[in-house]
């Protein structure tokens, strides 16, 4: 009996630790924290600022790929840059594309300061003249097809001749011959989210916990505009993210077409969205409440999209290579899932008949993969 008792004593002991652990724990976890990170690197880019100098891929197997070299330097950054760049956080992604990557160097006056990294071959308004790091890749390949980060991945440098990693602020950029880095981690998304194209139609996220409706459709989507980079992307794939949009292809490589996802704050209070409420090539999405603020919320318009591996890309497996890339499926008249309709071009009309769209977010890791 004195046996019984002392191992009862001693299994109370472990629960009571546990039990504190616990506590302690979620103490430590911030509250509203929106991003899921398990502090994993995925991969890094890092390039030094010197032309001629190669982009690499570090790897998580150990190995690295160059990816193309550096052809020009940023003489200035871009200020005011586009609206949605100030809902970003200094010194991390605020733009995913196949064309740009936007890189938030600070908020002034409620105004994002950017500078970006651009591909030879683009179109890339949002850039700024002078304003970009330009490399040798094409568009839709390298950092800007299967290795492109997610926004919010954290940018950092390192100085010629130092080991410290340092933040981008307007005070403290970058300069020739120091080394730029963007470190993409590993997250936690849903598998899927999925838009009934009609007012107040629900926006569902799909995960591992089940489903919850994250928002409402405000105005739905009917048409297909000029969105210039779609020319670089496949037709169901997306061409950007951004804390105010997600973009995608409606058409093949080498023509333009393609319609927007945007969130209601952004077509509420940006100059450049204005036309979004007469316009059918927007969908303008609510929160489910209401009255949150969607724009730079995790996992639409932060920390999960990106263009995905263009044709022939590989990445380090075959699950990292088929998972990251980007799909955008529809649903016409309520049947079957299918790639969006093809529509090149301004057509008003062109995805009246869409009643869903679904997009699954990318992932790395064979599926139900053991840890």
């Amino acid at each position: 009996m004195t046996y019984i008792k002392s191992g009862r004593l001693r299994q109370n002991n472990i629960w009571a630790v546990l039990l504190i652990l616990c506590s302690v724990m979620i103490l430590l976890i911030a509250p509203g924290t929106s991003l899921a990170l398990d502090d994993t690197v995925l991969f890094e880019i890092s390039a030094e600022m010197t032309p001629g100098s190669p982009v690499v891929i570090s790897l998580p197997d150990g190995k690295q790929r160059e990816v193309g070299v550096v052809l020009a330097l940023p003489t200035n950054t871009r200020w005011p840059s586009y609206t949605a760049s100030a809902w970003g956080e200094p010194s991390e992604v605020c733009a995913s594309a196949v064309n740009a990557i936007h890189i938030l160097v600070s908020v002034e006056n409620g105004k994002g300061r950017t500078m970006s990294i651009i591909p030879k071959e683009t179109i890339a308004p949002a850039a700024g003249p002078g304003a970009s790091l330009v490399i040798s890749s094409k568009a839709s390949y390298g950092i800007f097809g299967a290795f492109a980060p997610s926004v919010g991945s954290r940018v950092s440098f390192i100085k010629r001749g130092g080991t410290k990693r340092e933040s981008i602020s307007a005070s403290n950029m970058p300069q020739a011959k120091d080394t730029l880095i963007i470190t993409v981690s590993k997250t936690h998304l849903p598998y899927m989210v999925e838009f009934e194209n009609r007012p107040g139609g629900r926006i569902t996220e799909w995960s591992s916990s089940g489903f919850k409706v994250i928002g409402r459709v405000i105005r739905p989507l009917a048409g297909t505009g000029r969105f210039e980079g779609t020319i670089f992307q496949r037709r169901g794939a997306l061409r950007a993210n951004h804390c105010g949009v997600i973009d995608f292809s409606t058409s093949p490589v080498g023509k333009v077409g393609g319609c927007q996802i945007i969130p209601w704050d952004h077509a509420l209070k940006s100059r450049e969205m204005q036309g979004a409420w007469d316009m059918t090539q927007w969908l303008i999405a609510g929160p489910a409440d209401g009255a949150s603020m969607m724009g730079g919320s995790f996992p639409l318009f932060k920390g999960a999209l990106v263009p995905g591996p263009s044709q022939g890309e590989q990445m380090w497996d075959v699950w990292s290579t088929y998972g990251r890339k980007s799909l955008v499926i529809a649903r016409v008249r309520g049947g079957n899932w299918e790639l969006v309709p093809e529509s090149s071009g301004r057509n008003d009309s062109a995805l009246k008949d869409v009643t869903h769209i679904k997009i699954y977010f990318p992932f790395t890791d064979e599926p139900q993969k053991q840890r």
